[in-house]
Formats: C-alpha cells, structure tokens, sequence
C-alpha cells in the first residue's frame, strides 16, 4: 500500500510512476475521498466533545436539582447524529481501502523504463547453451519415454495443469527442493521455514495478491481461506502486525511449499507438459530488511538464487523488469531465466524483487530503530528457485542421445543423482 500522505503531497509525482507501470488509478478521487474522511473525522471529534459537553451538564443540573431536559435532549440528538456520521465513516474508508490497496508499487527511480517485457533490460548471463551431436527431445518426450511424469492420469486426477511425478521424476524432484534447501540454509544461513499453506484473506492483503487478482487464486469458500500462490505469502506474514527490533535485522528465511495458482490468463500461452501449470513446487527467500539496506539486500538475494544454476551447471541470464512488466507490488525486479535446448528458448525460474516498504505497510510490519522511532521495514523475495522449469532445462541440458539422463559429477554431487535411466 502506497502512502497516503505521500500522495497527498506529491500526487503529480505518483501519477507519472503509475503510468510507468500502465497505470491510469484515478487519483483525484482517492485525494476526495482522503479529504472527505478526515472531514467527517473532524466533525464526529467535535460532537463527541459536545456530547460529553451535555453529559457534564445533565450531572450539574441534576445535582443541582434543575431542570435538566434541554441538555438530555441535546445529547440525545447528538448520538443519533454521531451514529450517521460514524456510518458515514465507515462507508467512506471502506471505499478509500479498497482503491488504495488496488494501487500498485510505485517502480524506483533505477528500474528502466519501458512499455512492456521487449524493454527489459538483459544484465548478465552465465554459463554457454549445451550443443548437441543429435536433435534434442524436449522435457514432454524425455519425461514419457523415462517415466518421469504422467499427464495423462494427472488430468484424470485433477484436470490439466497439476503435474503427477511418478518414479525417477518423482525422486528427482524431492532431490531438488531438499537440495536447495539445504545450500540455503548451509552456504547462506538462511533460517528454514515450514509454512501452512491455507492463507487467510488478510495475508494474502499484505502481499498484494488480494483484492486486486482474487480470479487467480484458489478459495475454499466454506472457510474463507485461500492456498498460497507462493511462500512468499505465509513467510512474510509471520512478522504482520509486529514491531521488530533494528538490532534483528535483516532477517533472512528460506521456505519450501507447494504453490497453486489459477493462471486465469493463461489462454494462448505455452501451456505443454511443466512450463505453465497450476500446482507446482518452489523454494522461496524472503528478507525483512531497514529501508537503507534493502537495494543491497536485493542485490545479494539475486546472486544467492543464482548460485542455484551455477551448482546445477545450468546457462542462464538475469533481466531486469522494466516499469511496464514489475509486478504489482514489486519497486524493482530481476527475472533469472535459464535455457531451455528442447524447447529452444529462455524460461523464467526465480524474480527477486524489492517490495520497500509496500507489503509492509499493507500488514503493518514495523521496526523500532537505534533512536526508537518506529518505521515501516522493506520487504524482498526471490524464488530460489521454482522447480518445473528448472526440471524442464536439467533433464533437457544432461540427455543423451539413447534417451537416458547423465548429470556431470558436480551436479549429481549436488543432487545426490548421477544419471536417470
């Protein structure tokens, strides 16, 4: 959530930041409505004052044996009307929540700017694309003629896009969150999270996912509860509504859960096999940083997602978002795309972003400083990483032409799998 004060005192600057991100909130009456409640604020302030006024005066007078009724009268007449202005009040703030928390993060100053993903920004890249001495299959074909995963009975099961790993794919796949995991943890003391994944409304509020993309998520209606898209949603939420010492930060957790997503507008894209699916596993970094540190911290948190491919020996880039393709609650962002030889083209397997102080405000997630003043921290994450694309460009990268999988010797060190026959 942006600040509202901010707005009231820059409005022009937020209206052109906005339309970096293809924005067109109608700020002027977000500004009306801000206006009009701390108008209504002020009055029920002062009937409340000349309520207890008239209370104070129906004391007097009745200790003083004197007719009472005007002042009885008068506070009678002014409960009813602080009851219409309190209704007011409510009916008012409830509209201002609602177009605030519909407003994106404003982009920083260094994200480049641009309309959409074809003006992103390519930073870096590591490692060369594998060459072939034969025509590489892709992860769909690999992954049938091993075994590695059923489509086929997964949509019997669930309908498309819920993948169902079966033997060494299955096997596979544990190797890779536990692996990561543990590098996490290990190389970058990490502290390991085990989240629910059933999220209530209001988490799902502070990290922007709700109210503006609730088509997307999955709801269980009976308990008003929604499965997590990411772990980024119950991780960041631990520390909701707290204020945590400055000498506590930063604060580093790493999290392991299956993540769903409806993928409502997915139509027309790629949806083959594991490139675009509903239920899919992930490994996530969030950081609780102060505001000083946090374009540091983001720094930092791209290498240690990065440091996953280096181990998988994986070619990969990393794009920096410009402003027309930042989520809606990212400041900045660095996408880490690994190449994918089967399917001949990039995919994305970790964004690390910089929040600032957006989720926090929206959770109230505050720090006391040396001072003890009381401010409102930054928030990043990055995926470290998603696993089905990450298993689309290992399987596809280490295939031989008979069809088996071999993973070089620091890679099956990693993976505790040499070769997948």
């Amino acid at each position: 959530m942006i600040s509202i004060k901010k707005l009231r005192n820059d409005k022009d600057s937020f209206k052109s930041k906005l339309a970096l991100k293809n924005d067109n909130t109608d700020l002027d009456l977000i500004l009306s409505l801000d206006a009009k409640l701390r108008e209504l604020k002020t009055v029920s302030s002062e009937m409340r004052a000349e309520r207890n006024s008239a209370s104070d005066a129906i004391g007097k007078a009745k200790k003083a044996g004197d007719d009472a009724s005007a002042a009885i009268s008068t506070m009678r007449e002014l409960g009813e009307n602080i009851k219409e202005i309190e209704s007011d009040l409510q009916d008012v703030s409830i509209q201002l929540d609602d177009l605030l928390y519909k407003i994106p993060n404003p982009p920083h100053d260094s994200s480049p700017k641009g309309k959409d993903e074809s003006d992103n920004v390519e930073v870096r890249s590591w490692g060369s694309k594998p060459e072939f001495d034969f025509t590489p299959k892709t992860h769909t074909e690999i992954g049938e003629s091993l075994e590695l995963f059923d489509f086929i009975r997964s949509a019997k099961l669930s309908g498309s896009g819920f993948p169902l790993y079966t033997g060494q794919g299955a096997h596979l796949e544990r190797s890779l969150i536990n692996s990561m995991m543990s590098h996490h943890h290990n190389e970058y003391d990490f502290k390991e999270i085990f989240p629910p994944v059933l999220m209530k409304k209001k988490s799902m509020i502070t990290t922007g996912q709700l109210p503006k993309f609730e088509e997307d998520m999955y709801h269980t209606e009976v308990d008003n509860l929604y499965l997590a898209p990411t772990a980024e949603v119950p991780v960041t939420n631990i520390h909701r509504d707290e204020i945590i010492d400055e000498s506590e930060l930063p604060i580093h957790y790493v999290a392991y859960s299956p993540c769903f997503r409806r993928e409502s507008g997915s139509y027309g894209k790629d949806t083959r096999g594991l490139l675009r699916v509903h239920q899919f596993n992930k490994v996530e970094l969030v950081k609780f940083t102060t505001p000083e540190s946090s374009y540091d911290e983001l720094e930092t948190l791209t290498h240690q997602a990065e440091s996953i491919l280096q181990k998988l020996g994986l070619c990969y880039r990393v794009v920096e978002l410009c402003t027309g393709d930042l989520s809606f609650a990212a400041a900045k962002c660095y996408d880490i795309e690994i190449w994918s030889p089967g399917e001949g083209k990039w995919l994305e397997v970790s964004s690390c972003s910089n929040f600032e102080s957006f989720q926090a405000r929206r959770g109230n997630i505050r720090f006391r400083d040396s001072d003890n003043n009381v401010k409102f921290l930054h928030t990043l994450n990055g995926s470290g990483v998603a696993t089905p694309r990450l298993m689309v460009a290992l399987i596809e990268t280490y295939q031989n032409q008979n069809g088996t999988i071999s993973f070089p010797e620091k890679v099956a060190e990693f993976l505790g799998i040499k070769e997948i026959t």
